[in-house]
């Protein structure tokens, strides 16, 4: 069994015993950002991040150091890791939620998106297998919306936990039902082998949806924990 553990925090304020957490490369990507709101989120997830990589490694998290270099582009916008450290990271935020979940070296994707968002048929059909979308079938638009929700922050999970991102045709995979146990049915990607993937859907907080994928044959257990500094 996998134990892990997500935590979630509200925006950090931008306040210089957070902001000194960060290196040049993150200061100056804080500083691109436009919106009070992004720079908040920004922070926060890194000081989520290097907190829970200090007390895996037995570092001050002054110590910790991430490596975000882009493998498509190189540009330091990618995944944060520690060089060399027993340790994947996966943030994710929507709204007023920042999550973190952290695992030994082994794949792992987090999603988390605000609730109040509606699911129009456009979405639907982009997004969505044809069992899936059969699933969604005369529910009503507040229970077709949060059905939705289900299945696109499971997709997001597992695009995250393989690095692909878009790259995975989303109607290319299909999971069980909204209102079962989150599972990988079907993959028409060789990267998603539904034997090797686990999910659990997430409660997060009141207003959100949110899964975590892991690329393993280990089942999970996984604990949510809301974080304040």
């Amino acid at each position: 069994m996998m134990e892990i553990v997500v935590r979630w925090s509200p925006p950090l304020p931008a306040e210089e015993r957070f902001l000194r957490l960060l290196d040049e490369a993150e200061q100056d990507r804080f500083a691109a950002y436009r919106q009070d709101a992004d720079k908040r989120r920004f922070l926060t997830g890194r000081v989520l991040a290097k907190t829970a990589a200090a007390e895996r490694l037995g570092l001050a998290v002054e110590a910790v150091k991430f490596d975000a270099t882009c493998e498509d582009c190189g540009k330091p916008h990618g995944r944060p890791r520690v060089p060399g450290a027993d340790l994947t990271l996966s943030i994710s935020h929507s709204g007023d939620l920042i999550g973190l979940a952290a695992t030994p070296s082994v794949p792992v994707g987090l999603d988390v998106e605000t609730a109040n968002r509606r699911a129009d048929d456009g979405l639907i059909d982009y997004a969505l297998s044809p069992a899936e979308a059969a699933h969604l079938a005369g529910l009503d638009p507040d229970a077709k919306a949060a059905a939705f929700f289900v299945y696109w922050t499971r997709k997001e999970a597992v695009m995250k936990a393989t690095g692909k991102g878009l790259r995975i045709p989303l109607q290319s995979i299909t999971f069980s039902r909204y209102d079962e146990p989150a599972r990988l049915v079907s993959s028409g990607d060789a990267s998603l082998d539904p034997a090797r993937t686990r999910l659990v859907d997430l409660k997060a907080a009141d207003g959100y949806r949110a899964a975590i994928a892991v690329l393993t044959t280990e089942e999970l257990s996984v604990t949510e924990e809301h974080w304040l500094p």
